[in-house]
């Protein structure tokens, strides 16, 4: 397994001091990184990325509501293999029909990524999961539309906090799970309430174990009370002594 930081949890130092952040990331052990809304920073954290030995199999930017051409042409210069949409508004998973536009609007933009050599996916907040469709949830009704070059990026926490088992979800969506975040805390909706992975109430054992297709396993914590530094070192601290 190969684990990976998804560069929002340090967007705050990342603004600050990008060379810096990026610097301090490769310094706590890892070598991989997810960049988010990465168009505007390509050049500069290409080149950050470059001279800390990063890499960036994925990365999170709005497909369906941006430019997707200017999106592909930043994740080539970063060489991110998957960009993955992180955020389809929680009005538009209540019904059938606009799960199915959605799904359409991913095949689109997936056959868009496939001519600059990119795999597209989608990533779920907790709402995908509370959302139920003839008792399924609205993420797995929207696999079934999905074309399959199409791959999803499961985030397991905010599975469970939306009532979902997160490794039975993982074992249903199968091999279309080609990235999962990995984090931890008490199952609240508060940002703030996360903690390093590993110091909270995921079976993050069993989530890994259930994944079993997976290009890389993305640490992320949405916010945090204390330094993220911290929680960051300690979640891949946590996560190598698993393996």
């Amino acid at each position: 397994m190969s684990y990976s930081l998804q560069l929002y949890t340090v967007r705050g130092p990342l603004e600050e001091d990008l060379e810096g952040t990026v610097k301090r990331v490769a310094e706590l052990g890892y070598t991989q990184v997810e960049p988010y809304n990465f168009v505007a920073t390509a050049d500069a954290l290409a080149a950050a990325m470059a001279a800390n030995g990063l890499t960036a199999p994925s990365g999170h930017a709005p497909l369906l509501s941006r430019d997707q051409d200017e999106i592909f042409q930043a994740a080539q210069k970063l060489g991110i293999g998957t960009v993955i949409d992180p955020h389809v508004d929680r009005a538009r998973w209540t019904t059938e029909t606009d799960i199915k536009d959605t799904a359409k609007a991913l095949n689109a933009a997936a056959a868009k990524g496939a001519a600059y050599g990119i795999t597209v996916g989608y990533h779920n907040h907790e709402f995908e999961l509370e959302n139920r469709i003839s008792g399924r949830s609205a993420l797995e009704v929207l696999a079934e539309h999905l074309d399959p070059q199409v791959v999803l990026e499961v985030d397991t926490y905010w599975a469970a906090v939306g009532g979902e088992d997160p490794v039975a979800l993982l074992e249903r969506l199968g091999d279309r799970v080609r990235f999962i975040h990995i984090k931890d805390g008490p199952l609240t909706k508060e940002d703030k309430d996360q903690v390093a992975v590993g110091a909270g109430r995921m079976p993050i054992r069993e989530i890994i174990a259930a994944a079993k297709n997976l290009e890389a396993g993305v640490v992320e914590l949405d916010d945090f009370n204390g330094d993220i530094f911290d929680a960051v070192g300690e979640s891949l601290t946590y996560l190598k002594a698993g393996n």
